[in-house]
């Protein structure tokens, strides 16, 4: 087992908590996809496991060990961790942004040797941005910059890989490219978490899936058993439509559009 999530509850105010009594485990090489609406605590959730944020209640153990008992850096060789945004603040090239992937290998006074300059050109490879690599970061796409983030997290070789929205600024192509290489790096041997607020993204996984409501997973399994019609109904309160898209083992989830809103809109369309 590379992860476990025991009973794992947070909260900025006490009374108030954001998610509570969230449970589940992961074995080497699996895919676990987290849906549910805007706001439900998904976002900090994933930066719990990341122990950027601690628990409340509850404890998260990788390989065994309580996350709480790790130093930093022996964590950083263990997890890597993509935001949703990520702002630059140097205009570092793109390969020297990749290669900070290594720091937790690089002693504090010590020079990259070159097994750390193969790993970050290798990654660079795998994500398919050998193109980028002598640009300024700051000076390439909001889309090409999540492709670089990915990099340096694979330059990490992380053994759990946990990715909030990992596709969000990505273009059709490049979103299922990440996804067909989520998929590769599972097969050999790497842990994901991820959220995603497209059904579709774990439909093609074919892995795990949880949907989150109300601050717990009321939905949790093989995601043919979770992604259903009724409970995204349940979570999103819209009707929506499972499908088989024709010539293909796929499924998709298509919303209806003239399903009642769970909510009133701020404004009035004329």
């Amino acid at each position: 087992m590379i992860l476990e999530v025991r009973k794992a509850s947070f909260s900025y105010i006490p009374g108030f908590p954001i998610f509570e009594d969230i449970s589940f485990q992961m074995d080497e090489g699996d895919v676990f996809c987290i849906l549910g609406p805007n706001g439900i605590g998904k976002s900090t959730l994933i930066r719990c496991l990341a122990r950027l944020s601690l628990l409340t209640s509850g404890c998260i153990h990788l390989q065994g060990k309580d996350i709480l008992t790790m130093n930093r850096q022996d964590l950083a060789k263990k997890i890597s961790f993509i935001p949703q945004i990520h702002s630059p603040s140097f205009s570092y090239t793109v390969f020297d942004f990749v290669l900070m992937g290594r720091n937790p290998y690089i002693g504090l006074f010590a020079r990259p040797s070159e097994v750390d300059l193969s790993i970050a050109e290798d990654a660079i490879a795998t994500v398919r941005i050998s193109g980028l690599k002598e640009k300024k970061y700051t000076e390439i796409s909001g889309g090409e910059q999540q492709l670089v983030v990915f990099a340096q997290a694979l330059a990490q070789e992380p053994k759990l890989l946990l990715l909030d929205e990992p596709t969000s600024h990505l273009d059709l192509a490049n979103q299922i490219h990440i996804l067909k290489l989520i998929d590769h790096l599972a097969d050999k041997g790497l842990t994901t978490v991820m959220t995603t607020h497209i059904p579709d993204h774990a439909f093609l996984l074919e892995r795990h899936a949880a949907i989150m409501k109300d601050g717990k997973f009321f939905a949790l399994g093989p995601v043919h058993e979770v992604i259903t019609e009724e409970n995204m109904r349940e979570a999103y309160g819209v009707d929506v439509k499972i499908v088989n898209v024709d010539g293909t083992n796929q499924k998709t989830c298509v919303p209806v559009k003239n399903s009642p809103l769970p909510f009133e809109p701020g404004f009035a369309l004329q």
